[in-house]
Formats: C-alpha cells, structure tokens, sequence
C-alpha cells in the first residue's frame, strides 16, 4: 500500500474517501492507502454513515502504520454489518455462526455414534461367522 494521496490514486486525483467527502486529498491523507479512487468511495460511504470520517481518521491515527490495513478492513466489515443490522451488527452473525458449528457438532457427534454402533455391530456379526 501506497503512503501517500497522490501515490495511491494517482497524481491529482483524490483518494475513494476525499472523493466521498468531496473535498481535495492531501499528500498524507491518512485515507489515501486504504481507499481507492475507483473503488474507495462507495466502500467508504457506509464507514462514513455508521462511523464518520473524523472518528475513524483519529482511530487510525492511534493506530501502528502496520496495522492499519487490517484495521480499515475490519471497520468496514463492521461498517457493512450495522447497515444490515443496526442493533447487533458484526454480532448477529457471530451468533450465527455459533450455532452453525453448535448444529454441526450435534451432527458430528451422531455420525461417530453411529460409525460407532455400526462398527460393534460388524464385530458382533464377524464374530459370530467364525
């Protein structure tokens, strides 16, 4: 990723978040590496309606530069998530996702009880052939 407003879109264009907001992208435009001008602003608008441009520039500001890629990434997936959901968020699918593997190891535990039981079965008939 690109450290700077005009290395990550391109000489005079503004990044996806400056484009959204409509004002002109700086040299350290701290949004610049994470927002295309192509792609930047429609993924920005949702950060911007749930979070708001100023919050989540000092979020990143207090985060470590390596770690801010990962960080915008997870804002927007949370971002994306309280547009779908206002009350829960991220959180719903989190549920979810529980009870899915909740459902599965229920499952899971029937077919070992089963192989099981198939497997004392098979002993029994084997042994009884002999």
């Amino acid at each position: 990723m690109a450290s700077s407003g005009s290395t990550a879109t391109g000489p005079g264009s503004p990044c996806g978040a400056c484009k959204f907001l409509r004002r002109k992208c700086a040299i350290d435009c701290i949004f610049a590496p994470y927002f295309s001008s192509e792609q930047g602003p429609a993924r920005f608008a949702a950060i911007h309606k749930v979070f708001g441009a100023s919050n989540v520039s000092k979020l990143l500001l207090h985060i470590p530069a390596h770690d801010r890629c990962e960080a915008v990434v997870t804002i927007a997936y949370e971002a994306q998530a309280r547009i779908r959901d206002p009350v829960y968020g991220c959180v719903a699918h989190i549920f979810a996702l529980q009870q899915q593997v909740e459902c599965l190891q229920a499952q899971l535990m029937q077919v070992k009880a089963q192989l099981a039981q198939n497997g004392m079965n098979s002993n029994h008939i084997n042994g009884t052939q002999y």
